[in-house]
C-alpha cells in the first residue's frame, strides 16, 4: 500500500492499518519522535502495531491508555540493532508537567523511538513539534483515512 501524492492512505480494514504502520516504520530513524492524532477508535494503536512488527518486537502490542507508557523491545530489520519502541497514550494526562513526572525526556534517544497518541502536550512540554500521523474516519465502518504529516 503506498500514499498518494497528498500522503495519504485510505485503509479499508485494520490489517491495512497495521501495514501502514509497517510500510510508514522503514521512514523513521532511531531518536525520532511521531505524534499519532485522531478520535478514539480511529486506528492509532493498530498502526503503532505494524511499526512494532517492522522492529520485530514479540510482544501483545496494547494501547497504554492506563499505563500512559509501553515499552517493547524489538531489532531494526537493516541492522539488527536492538531499538525500543516507545509507545505513549497521553489522554489522560491534563497537564504538560506530568511528563516531568515520568520522566519523560529519558524515553528520547537513540536507541528508541517513541510514538505519541494525543501528543499536543508532549510538543508543549518539548517546545518541539513532530512528525505527525493524523487518523480520520472514512465513508464505511471499517474505512480510516490515515494523513501523513511532515514538519
Amino acid at each position: 500500500m503506498k500514499t498518494s501524492p497528498e500522503n495519504i492512505i485510505i485503509s479499508k480494514s485494520e490489517k491495512e492499518t497495521i501495514a501502514a504502520g509497517k510500510e510508514y516504520a522503514e521512514s523513521i530513524k532511531p531518536g525520532e519522535v511521531i505524534g499519532l492524532k485522531g478520535n478514539l477508535g480511529s486506528g492509532k494503536t493498530q498502526f503503532v502495531k505494524g511499526i512494532s512488527s517492522y522492529y520485530n518486537v514479540k510482544d501483545i502490542v496494547n494501547s497504554p491508555t492506563f499505563l500512559i507508557v509501553n515499552q517493547y523491545e524489538g531489532a531494526d530489520p537493516a541492522t539488527g540493532k536492538k531499538i525500543t519502541v516507545n509507545h505513549f497514550d497521553l489522554y489522560r494526562l491534563k497537564f504538560k508537567e506530568e511528563l516531568e513526572t515520568i520522566g519523560f525526556e529519558d524515553y528520547i534517544n537513540e536507541k528508541s523511538i517513541c510514538l505519541i497518541e494525543w501528543s499536543r502536550l508532549a510538543e508543549e512540554f518539548l517546545g518541539m513539534e513532530f512528525r505527525e500521523v493524523n487518523f480520520d474516519f472514512g465513508e464505511k465502518e471499517t474505512e480510516r483515512i490515515i494523513k501523513f504529516t511532515k514538519k
